[in-house]
């Protein structure tokens, strides 16, 4: 005699066969994307600890040198320095960045006249690469033909790359230029996914446009604030070519960062051993800001923030 409990259970079994069925393809079609990710991230990374621990020139055998590298950047004033350059140019980055992403960013989700247009001309500098636009920059600020040359009132000496500050300020200025276009896109697709219904509802009790602003396209765009930050602080600190090109790690060593002192210590001095260790640094204090900054800002747990509607 047969139950009616039975039917239940067999149709659970062929839920659990179906599951499995569609289960096991998934990982047949995460497995580039996994082993292109082991090639290129974590074996090189591997690598880059084991030579953490040797002497090498690039030329001859590795030679193993216990923890040496490491001691010797312990007492690195210029690796101290580098460290505290990196964190200072990353939250300027941060903090010069966010709010214009988001606020350009919400207006390029509008229905404005000529937005379009606009946008993709703002978009520009996020075709070009680094290298191009240091370039640009470098001669546009030249002391001698650039810009503050002809406009002394305002640069004074005309000389942004021989002091500390100023230097420091193009650095920022130049990082902006060219990757808050990158952050304003996503912002603006974030901006565009926002249910419609939030704002009809806050029109009808009577919030205008700021209030709209602060009470519901900010807290809509936390998750999104936070993954833009993660990456403004990942990119930071291992921003290379606009340092080489814009001011080479001067006046002095007043602008070399990390990034940049791994590539005299690894290329200019043949210090391969050296140059690792600074990078595993460089890793180890990314890995940590961006889980504090997912840690503080409570990402991880956060759920969908449309649930419900």
């Amino acid at each position: 005699m047969t139950t009616s409990a039975e039917p239940r259970v067999e149709r659970r079994r062929s839920v659990r066969r179906s599951g499995a069925a569609v289960a096991r393809p998934g990982f047949a079609w995460a497995a580039p994307a996994t082993l292109f990710f082991l090639l290129f991230a974590v074996v090189p990374l591997i690598l880059v600890a084991v030579l953490s621990f040797t002497n090498w020139d690039g030329l001859s055998s590795p030679q193993y040198a216990g923890l040496d590298n490491w001691k010797a950047l312990i007492h690195d004033h210029v690796m101290i320095q580098s460290l505290w350059l990196s964190v200072l140019i990353t939250v300027l980055g941060v903090v010069v960045q966010t709010p214009l992403s988001i606020l350009l960013g919400v207006w390029a989700a509008g229905k404005q006249r000529n937005r379009a247009i606009l946008s993709a001309i703002y978009f520009i500098p996020l075709l070009l690469s680094a290298t191009a636009i240091s370039i640009l920059w470098r001669a546009l600020l030249d002391p001698n033909f650039g810009v503050p040359s002809q406009a002394k009132w305002l640069f004074g000496d005309g000389n942004l790359f021989g002091h500390q500050t100023s230097a420091i300020g193009v650095l920022v200025f130049v990082g902006a230029w060219q990757y808050t276009p990158f952050h304003t896109l996503i912002y603006q697709g974030a901006t565009r996914a926002i249910p419609p219904v939030l704002y009809q509802a806050a029109e009808i009790d009577g919030a205008g446009t700021i209030r709209q602003f602060f009470s519901i396209t900010l807290p809509q765009l936390r998750t999104t604030m936070i993954t833009s930050m993660i990456l403004m602080v990942v990119g930071g600190l291992t921003t290379f070519d606009t340092v080489l090109i814009l001011t080479q790690g001067g006046p002095g060593t007043d602008t070399t960062i990390s990034a940049y002192y791994m590539y005299e210590q690894a290329f200019k001095s043949f210090d391969f051993g050296g140059g690792s260790a600074i990078a595993l640094v460089l890793v180890i204090i990314a890995t940590i800001i961006s889980l504090i900054v997912v840690k503080v800002s409570g990402y991880d747990k956060m759920r969908s923030s449309t649930e419900g509607l």
